[in-house]
This record gives structure tokens, sequence and C-alpha cells, in this order.
């Protein structure tokens, strides 16, 4: 029998968005979230981060950011627009992850906050040196990333599971 593999989540909130008089799910980017979308995806390409499977919310905003960003990468993932992302609770965040196949290794969400900061914060039941505090007092800043992992079945997270490996945020 062999040892369950080492899983990676990955976490990117969008970047800076703009408040035109328009719905909140039609939000673009603005100047500077154009400038460190890409900037996510370099720093996630420069850590050998490559996701089989890319969540992401089917905001604007979110769409910028991932087109943005994934075009930083060796490789495009698998992407999925899912709508339960947007405004997604602590509680959804964690379902979406329990559907995901377990032929996946590594998955990434773009989504939203408060829901990227609060399930990086559930998940970590550890954290390399001082990234949980050092994430909690950022907020989760725009196109800030965590990357946790675990091992295991995607069925099996739930709070505590996962170990924050690494906190990056483009203006820290």
């Amino acid at each position: 029998m062999s040892a369950e593999p080492t899983r990676r989540i990955v976490l990117l909130r969008h970047a800076k968005a703009d408040w035109p008089d328009v719905d909140d799910h039609e939000r673009p980017l603005a100047d500077r979230g154009r400038q460190d979308a890409p900037a996510a995806g370099r720093w996630l390409a420069g850590s050998g981060i490559v996701p089989e499977l890319a969540l992401c919310s089917t905001s604007l905003r979110t769409r910028e950011t991932w087109k943005l960003a994934v075009h930083e990468l060796p490789q495009r993932p698998r992407t999925v627009y899912e709508e339960r992302l947007y405004e997604a609770s602590l509680g959804e965040l964690i379902a979406l992850l329990n559907e995901v196949s377990d032929d996946v290794r590594d998955v990434l969400l773009v989504g939203h906050n408060p829901g990227m900061h609060g399930l990086a914060d559930a998940l970590a039941g550890s954290a390399e040196n001082e990234l949980l505090p050092r994430m909690n007092r950022s907020g989760f800043p725009t196109a800030a990333v965590a990357v946790l992992t675990f091992t295991g079945s995607w069925k099996t997270v739930e709070h505590g599971v996962g170990h924050l490996a690494a906190f990056w945020a483009p203006h820290s």
C-alpha cells in the first residue's frame, strides 16, 4: 500500500479592483491590479507551483486576475470558472475542495476576501516560521497567494488539516 500523496492548495485573491458604477460581480481590475496579477503569476512560476486545476470565481476581477497570472506560468492548468466561489462562505469553500478528484495533486482557487483569508487561516493547522501571523497581520491583500500542503484525499480537507508552506503579497 502506497503512502498518501502530499497535495497543495493554492489560494489567490483577485488583484486590486476598480470601483466603477457597475454591479459588484462586474467590477474590473484597476491599473494596479493589472500590474499585480502578472506578478502573482511570476511568483507562482518562480516557486515551481503549476497547479493541475484552477477553480476561478466567475466575477470579472477574478477572471481578469487569472488571465494575467496564468500567462506567467510555464503551462496552463485546466481551468473551471466556478460560480460558487463568488461570495462563498468558509463551509462552501471547503465543500468545493472536497469535490476535487483525487487524480489532482495541486489545485488553485482564485477568489475573494474574506473567503480566501478565512480558508487559509482555517486550514492552517501549522505553518512555516512566522507565516501565519504575517498572513493574518496583512489581512490577505489583493493579489496575495497562500500555499497550503496536506496529506490525504480531497474529501478529508477540513479545519486544521493543512500546513501553511508559503505566503506572498505583491506590496509586502
